[in-house]
C-alpha cells in the first residue's frame, strides 16, 4: 500500500515554508480583523498583485453600496448580489480588499474595520477613535477560476466542485506569506526533505483545506458535549478589541475541567478532540482581562475555528442612581440601581442609614422593594455594586415616610420676600421688601399602588394652588402684585437640567469650531462656528462627562466633568482646550525621552521626563512599528495656576469601598504618537516616566505617587496596574543617573494603548468642605440668594514658609450653588492651617462676581465668618495686596475645624463626613460670599418668579415668561449720548390682547455702558417681555414696550428698519413723547440690524445671558462682555444734565421724601399734605411690605 499523505504533513509544509520564506516573522503584518470564517489578507494592506497568486483566480470590479451614516459602513456580500445580479461574485470568493472612495487603505486612515469574504466587509462608527466616524468605502473579491487542494485522510482531490479550500481557513491571521498554498510538486518535495514538527506548529497556519489526526494513531476522546470525534481539531485565537493577539490566555471548554489550551506567543491555540459541527462554547481568560466566550464555527469537515475577544477589565460606574421618594404609612416602594463595567456587574448590595440589608431577604439585585412601609424604614438608602475589577456606591436616596393624615404639602406658603423698586419704599428709609410667599420644594406621596418600577409615574409636587392680587402704593403711581395664598400637590413641572457654554483656545481665546462633542463615548453634536454648545442632561446623571474633539487635531482632547443643577437651573461653563506641544521626532528604533514641563526659555525646570525606549512602538493590532515618530506630549504643570482651567477630569477616582475619592496631582500630560502622515495612533509599551524627586515634598507622597489614566467615558482616573505594564513609582539608584547625578528621581513604568492622558497623582485622605454662597448684590441679604453661580476651589500647596506665594495647585472642584448656597470640596489639615490654602472664585453666565473685601482688614459681618475662626483662616481677597488687582476672588488657608472649637462647628470648613451639616447649615451659620457686580440693575415681576428655580413658575396671564417649558428672553440696545452712564427703565404692559391690555407685566432698569473708546457715548440693553402668546394659548399679545432714560433726554433717532417693520405690523405705538421710545413687540425674532435680540432656551438666565452677550456685541451670533454702542442699536438718545440742579429721576432715587416734598412745595401743597402721604404709605404693613431687609 502506498505511503497515504496523512494533512498532518501539511503542517510540516508550513512550518518548513515559515523558515525558508519568513525568517523574521516579527516584521510581517497580521490581520486586524477578527470573527471571520475564511481569512483573506488583511484589509487594511494592499492586495497581492497577480502575479503574486499562486492559483488561478482574478479581481472583480468595485462595488459600493452603503454610506458610512447611522452605525457605520457596510458592504454586505448578500446586498452586493442583490444589487449588482448574482453573477458579479463568485458563489465563494477567495479574498477581499477594501479601500475609501478616495483610494486609501484602513491602516492609512487608522481605522478599524471588518472583513470576510463570504459576508463582506464592516466599519462601525462606535469601534473609530473618540470623535472619527467611518470612511466611505468599496470593495472587490478575488475569484477562484480553478484549483488543486489537498484534503482528507491523504486522498488527493482535483475537482474544484468538490471541496473549498477556504472553508478550511483558520478563523485568525495568517502570519505573513505562510498561508499560501499551491505548487504542489515543489510542496511535496520539501514536505519530505524536513522531520515532522510537534503539532503546536500549527500556530504558524496556511491557505487550504486542514484536516489533522493524533500521531502514531492515538484517539483523544472528549465528553458527549463536545463529541468524541478523534480525528477533529479545533483551531483558535485569542485577540484584544483592537485585534492584538494575547500570549499566554487559559483556554477552557464548559464541557471538560480545567484548561484546555494556552494561547501561544501569537495569541493561537488548537485543541483536538472537538467536533467541527458540535458549535461548542469556547472561553478563555487572563490576568487584567474579563472572560470571553465565543462559539465555534466548523470550516470544514474535520476542523473548527474560533476567535475569542478577551476585553480588559474596567471598574463598574453608576448609570443609574436610586431617585427620593415620598410614601405615605403602608404603601410600597422601588429603589432602582443599575451598574456598567466589563464585565457588567451582576451583584448588588443594598444599605439603609450605612447599614447593610439582608441579602436573604432583599436579594442582591439592581432593584430594592418595600412593601408596607413603617415610619422607621425612612432614611437614606444606596446600593452598591461589584465586578471583577473593583466596586461603585450610588448616591443616597431619601425616603419620606408619612403617618396617616400627616400632609405632605404645608398649604401656608413660606416666605419670601421681593425687592420692590426705590420709590416704592417707605419715606427716608431704605429699600423696601415684599413677601409674596413660597410652597416648599417637596415631593407628594402618589395615590396607593401606583408607580411603575423605577419611577413615579404623573409624580406629584407641592406648588401654588392659587395667588392673590395687591396694589402697592408708591411715588405717583400703584403697583400691582400677586402673591402666593396657597399651596397644595400638583403635577410636577420636569426639570430639565442645561448646560450651554463656550470651548475656547487656553492659549489664545479662539473659540474651538465644530468640535465633536462625546456624551461618554456616545457623539451628541458639535460646537458652532463661535464654539459654542448646548447639552441637556440626561435624566438620572450624576455626572455629566463631556468631551470635546477638535476635528483640526491640533487641540487635545477635552475631557470635562461639568457641575449642573438638578433642580432644572441652567448653567454656563467656559471650557479651555490645551493646544498639542510642538512635535518631536524620533526614530522608533532608537527612541528617545521627552520633558515633562519646564522649557528652555522658562524658568522653571522640567518636573520629569517620559522616555520611550528603542523598539517600543507598536501598531494598534500589536504588529511592531518601525520608522520615524511624531510624538506630540502635552504637560499640564500644576506650577502654573492658569493650567488649571486647561485640565481634564476632576482629578476623582473609586476607591476600594466603591466610593468617589480625590487626587492631588503632581502633573498631567497627554501623549501624541503617530507615524509622518497617518492618522493611526501608535502603541508604546515598555515607556516610563522619570519624575525629579525635588519637586515632591510633602511627607508620604513620594512613596505614595502613582501613574494613573483617564477612562474618558466615565471621567474616572485608574492606576495603571502591573498587567498592563504600568505600576507604582521606585526610587532611582545611584547607578542609574546618567545625566543629573546630582539629583534623585522617581521612576515608574507606562504602556500608551487607547488611553493617552496620564496623571501623576496621590491619594488624599485629608479632606473637608468649603460652604460658599451668592448674593444678588453686596448687600447680601438672605433674600437675595442667586442659585447656578458655578464656585471652584484650586487647592494650593504653599512654598515652605510662604503662605501667599504658593508654588503649586494641587487639585480643583467646581459645584453649582443651589437655594441653600454650595458646599465645595477641598484639602485641610486640623495641625497647620496653612499646610493647604485656596483660590476661591465664581461665575454665573460667564460674569465674574466679586468676593467680599478684606481691605484693610478683613470683617467678620462682611465676609460672613466670625472670629477667632476667620483669623485662623486668614481671608484674603485678590486684591487684598495690589488694589489693580480683578476683586473677583479670595485666598484662605484650609484649616480643619478642631473638636471642642464651639467658633469652629458651625463652618464655613466642614469636616468630610458632614456634607449633610453643610447642605443644611442655615444662613446665619458662617459661610464665604459672593455678590454680582451688576448692582445697577432691578428686574420686578407682577406673577413672582425664581430664575434659578423654574420648578417655581405659576400659570397664570401677566406671567412675564408664558411657556415653563421654553423662555424666550428679548432684549432692546438703547444708545446715550451725553457725559455719564445713565439708568433706563422698561415699563411692559399688555399691548393686544383683550384680557391683559393696559395692564402691568414688570418692570425693567438697567444701567448704560460706556463705550471703552468713546468718552460721550454710553449703551444699555434693556429687557422688555416678548410679544406671543400668553399662558391660555389662545391669543397672542404685543407687549407694549415703554423705554424712559433719566435725567433731561430726548429722542434723536429710531434704527430704521425697526421704523419699517413697525410700520408695517399695526397697530403703531403712541410715540408722542420725546423722552421716552414705545412700541408695541415684534412677533418675529428680530437680530441686531433692527437693535432687537432674542433668544429662546430651556433655562431663562442662560437665554438672557446669551441675549446681553449678543446686545453688547451688536451682532446676532457674537459674545462680549465690552459694550460697543455704536453696532447694532435701537434707538438712540441725547441727553444733557443741568449742572446746577439734578434731574427729577435722579432725586426721587437718591431721596423720595425731598424731592416730593419740593414737589409739593413748587404746587402750593402744605407739609400736612406730605404727612398724609406718609400715613399712606404707612397703611401699606399689612401688605406684607417690610421697610428694609
Amino acid at each position: 500500500m502506498a505511503l497515504p499523505l496523512p494533512l498532518l504533513c501539511l503542517c510540516i509544509a508550513a512550518a518548513h515554508l515559515v523558515g525558508a520564506r519568513d525568517a523574521n516573522p516579527t516584521k510581517e503584518s497580521t490581520a486586524a480583523t477578527r470573527d471571520l470564517v475564511g481569512w483573506p489578507p488583511d484589509p487594511g494592506q494592499p492586495s497581492p498583485a497577480l502575479e503574486d497568486w499562486e492559483e488561478a483566480s482574478e479581481w472583480t470590479s468595485w462595488f459600493n453600496v452603503d454610506h458610512p451614516g447611522g452605525d457605520g459602513d457596510f458592504e454586505s456580500l448578500a446586498a452586493i448580489r442583490f444589487y449588482y445580479g448574482p453573477a458579479r461574485v463568485c458563489p465563494r470568493p477567495l479574498a477581499l480588499e477594501a479601500r475609501t472612495t478616495d483610494w486609501a487603505l484602513p491602516a492609512s486612515m487608522g481605522e478599524r474595520v471588518h472583513a470576510n469574504p463570504t459576508r463582506g466587509f464592516w466599519c462601525l462608527n462606535r469601534e473609530q477613535p473618540r470623535g472619527r466616524r467611518c470612511s466611505n468605502y468599496h470593495v472587490r473579491f478575488r475569484c477562484p477560476v480553478g484549483k488543486v487542494v489537498l484534503g482528507g485522510r491523504g486522498r488527493r482531490k482535483c475537482d474544484p466542485e468538490e471541496q473549498d479550500p477556504l472553508r478550511a481557513a483558520p478563523e485568525f491571521p495568517p502570519r505573513g506569506r505562510v498561508g499560501r498554498m499551491g505548487r504542489v510538486g515543489s510542496l511535496l518535495q520539501e514536505l519530505r526533505a524536513r522531520p515532522p514538527p510537534a503539532p503546536p506548529q500549527l500556530s504558524k497556519l496556511f491557505w487550504g483545506y486542514v484536516s489533522w489526526e493524533p500521531p502514531g494513531g492515538a484517539e483523544v476522546r472528549c465528553s458527549s458535549d463536545s463529541c468524541g470525534c478523534s480525528d477533529h481539531i479545533l483551531l483558535g485565537s485569542v485577540v484584544t478589541q483592537s485585534g492584538q493577539p494575547l500570549p499566554g490566555a487559559r483556554v477552557f471548554l464548559r464541557a471538560r475541567p480545567g484548561t484546555v489550551a494556552t494561547s501561544d506567543t501569537h495569541g493561537t491555540f488548537w485543541v483536538p478532540g472537538v467536533c467541527a459541527a458540535s458549535q461548542v462554547n469556547v472561553s478563555a481568560q487572563m490576568d487584567g482581562f474579563s472572560v470571553g466566550t465565543a462559539q465555534a464555527h466548523a470550516n470544514s469537515s474535520s476542523s473548527a475555528v474560533v476567535t475569542i475577544v478577551l476585553k480588559e477589565l474596567g471598574k463598574p460606574y453608576l448609570v443609574k442612581h436610586p431617585e427620593s421618594r415620598v410614601r405615605e404609612a403602608g404603601q410600597h416602594v422601588i429603589f432602582c440601581c443599575k451598574a456598567s463595567g466589563t464585565p457588567m456587574p451582576k451583584k448588588y448590595s443594598w444599605f439603609h442609614n450605612g447599614t447593610l440589608l439582608d441579602r436573604r431577604q432583599h436579594g442582591s439585585g439592581p432593584h430594592l422593594d418595600l412593601q408596607g412601609l413603617r415610619e422607621d424604614q425612612a432614611g437614606d438608602y444606596y446600593c452598591k455594586a461589584w465586578n471583577e475589577a473593583g466596586a461603585v456606591r450610588s448616591r443616597a436616596a431619601q425616603l419620606t415616610v408619612l403617618a396617616p393624615g400627616q400632609p405632605s404639602c404645608d398649604p401656608r406658603p413660606q416666605e419670601h420676600l421681593i425687592k420692590l423698586p426705590d420709590d416704592c419704599g417707605q419715606p427716608g428709609g431704605g429699600p423696601a421688601y415684599l413677601d409674596v410667599g413660597l410652597c416648599t420644594d417637596t415631593r407628594c406621596p402618589g395615590p396607593a399602588g401606583s408607580g411603575p418600577r423605577c419611577g413615579d409615574a404623573g409624580a406629584r409636587c407641592c406648588s401654588v394652588l392659587r395667588l392673590e392680587s395687591r396694589d402697592i402704593r408708591c411715588s405717583g403711581y400703584v403697583l400691582p402684585v400677586k402673591v402666593v395664598a396657597e399651596c397644595g400637590c400638583r403635577k410636577c413641572l420636569p426639570r430639565r437640567g442645561l448646560v450651554r457654554g463656550r470651548v475656547v483656545a487656553a492659549d489664545s481665546g479662539e473659540p474651538l469650531r465644530f468640535a465633536s462633542i462625546l456624551l461618554g463615548r456616545a457623539p451628541i453634536g458639535f460646537t458652532s462656528y463661535q464654539g459654542d454648545f448646548t447639552i441637556e442632561v440626561p435624566p438620572a446623571t450624576e455626572r455629566l462627562v463631556v468631551t470635546f474633539v477638535d476635528p483640526s487635531g491640533e487641540f487635545v482632547d477635552s475631557v470635562r466633568v461639568l457641575p449642573f443643577d438638578p433642580r432644572g437651573a441652567g448653567v454656563y461653563h467656559e471650557v479651555r482646550a490645551l493646544r498639542k506641544a510642538a512635535t518631536v521626532l524620533l526614530d522608533a528604533e532608537r527612541g528617545g525621552a521627552i520633558p515633562l514641563g519646564g522649557a528652555e526659555e522658562a524658568a522653571a525646570p522640567a518636573l520629569g521626563e517620559l522616555v520611550l525606549p528603542p523598539g517600543t512602538f507598536r501598531h494598534s493590532d500589536g504588529r511592531p512599528y518601525a520608522g520615524q515618530v511624531e510624538a506630540r506630549v502635552t504637560f499640564v504643570d500644576p506650577r502654573d495656576l492658569a493650567s488649571a482651567r486647561g485640565a481634564s477630569s476632576d482629578l476623582r477616582f473609586l476607591d476600594s469601598s466603591g466610593e468617589l475619592a480625590p487626587l492631588r496631582t503632581y502633573g498631567m500630560f497627554a501623549v501624541d504618537l503617530r507615524a509622518p502622515g497617518s492618522a493611526e495612533q501608535l502603541h508604546a509599551a515598555r515607556a516610563t516616566v522619570r519624575v525629579d524627586a525635588e519637586h515632591v515634598r510633602m511627607p508620604g507622597h513620594a512613596e505614595a505617587l502613582a501613574l494613573w489614566s483617564l477612562e474618558p467615558e466615565t471621567g474616572l482616573w485608574e492606576e495603571e496596574r502591573a498587567e498592563q505594564g504600568g505600576g507604582g513609582f521606585r526610587r532611582e539608584e545611584a547607578a542609574a543617573r546618567v545625566r543629573r547625578e546630582e539629583r534623585a528621581f522617581l521612576v515608574g513604568a507606562l504602556t500608551v494603548r487607547e488611553r493617552r492622558l496620564f496623571n501623576l497623582d496621590v491619594p488624599e485622605r485629608r479632606r473637608c468642605f468649603v460652604k460658599v454662597r451668592a448674593y444678588g448684590t453686596d448687600r447680601f441679604a438672605p433674600a437675595e440668594q442667586v442659585q447656578g453661580v458655578v464656585v471652584t476651589l484650586l487647592n494650593l500647596e504653599p512654598a515652605p514658609g510662604f503662605t501667599g506665594n504658593p508654588r503649586a495647585w494641587g487639585r480643583f472642584d467646581s459645584v453649582v450653588t443651589g437655594p441653600n448656597g454650595a458646599c465645595v470640596p477641598a484639602f485641610c489639615d486640623a495641625e497647620r492651617p496653612d499646610a493647604y490654602t485656596a483660590l476661591v472664585t465664581a461665575t454665573l453666565g460667564g460674569e465674574e462676581l466679586e468676593a467680599a473685601p478684606s481691605r484693610p482688614r478683613a470683617i467678620a459681618a462682611t465676609v460672613g465668618v466670625a472670629q477667632p475662626f476667620l483669623e485662623r483662616l486668614g481671608y484674603q481677597r485678590t486684591d487684598h495686596e495690589d488694589p489693580a488687582l480683578k476683586r473677583t476672588g479670595f485666598r484662605v488657608n484650609l484649616a480643619r475645624p478642631r473638636a471642642g472649637r464651639e467658633s469652629e462647628a458651625r463652618g464655613p470648613v466642614y469636616p468630610w463626613r458632614r456634607l449633610r451639616d453643610c447642605e443644611d447649615a442655615p444662613v446665619t451659620d458662617n459661610h464665604f460670599r459672593f455678590s454680582r457686580v451688576e448692582a445697577d440693575k432691578y428686574e420686578y415681576d407682577v406673577v413672582p418668579f425664581r430664575e434659578g428655580a423654574p420648578a417655581s413658575w405659576t400659570g397664570d396671564l401677566l406671567a412675564w415668561w408664558p411657556n415653563p417649558q421654553e423662555f424666550r428672553a428679548c432684549f432692546l440696545k438703547v444708545r446715550l449720548q451725553g457725559p455719564q452712564e445713565y439708568m433706563v427703565r422698561s415699563h411692559n404692559a399688555g399691548g393686544t390682547h383683550a384680557a391683559t391690555r393696559g395692564r402691568l407685566y414688570g418692570l425693567r432698569d438697567t444701567r448704560s455702558v460706556r463705550h471703552p473708546e468713546r468718552p460721550g457715548a454710553s449703551a444699555a440693553c434693556v429687557e422688555f417681555k416678548c410679544g406671543g402668546m400668553l399662558f391660555d394659548q389662545r391669543q397672542v399679545d404685543r407687549t407694549l414696550v415703554t423705554v424712559t432714560p433719566q435725567g433731561s433726554c430726548r429722542r434723536v433717532a429710531v434704527n430704521t428698519l425697526l421704523q419699517d417693520y413697525l410700520a408695517r405690523h399695526p397697530p403703531p405705538a403712541p410715540n408722542d413723547d420725546p423722552t421716552a421710545f414705545a412700541m408695541l413687540a415684534p412677533l418675529d425674532a428680530l437680530g441686531h440690524n433692527y437693535g432687537v435680540y432674542t433668544v429662546t432656551d430651556q433655562s431663562p438666565r442662560l437665554a438672557k445671558e446669551i441675549a446681553i452677550g449678543r446686545c453688547f456685541d451688536g451682532s446676532s451670533d457674537g459674545f462680549s462682555r465690552e459694550m460697543k454702542a455704536d453696532a447694532g442699536v435701537a434707538v438712540t438718545f441725547q441727553c444733557r444734565e443741568p449742572s446746577s440742579r439734578p434731574s427729577l429721576f435722579q432725586r426721587l432715587l437718591e431721596n423720595p421724601e425731598s424731592a416730593l416734598g419740593n414737589i409739593r412745595r413748587e404746587m402750593g401743597q402744605t407739609p400736612r399734605d406730605s404727612r398724609v402721604a406718609q400715613t399712606q404709605a404707612r397703611d401699606s404693613g399689612p401688605l406684607g411690605v417690610h421697610p428694609g431687609q
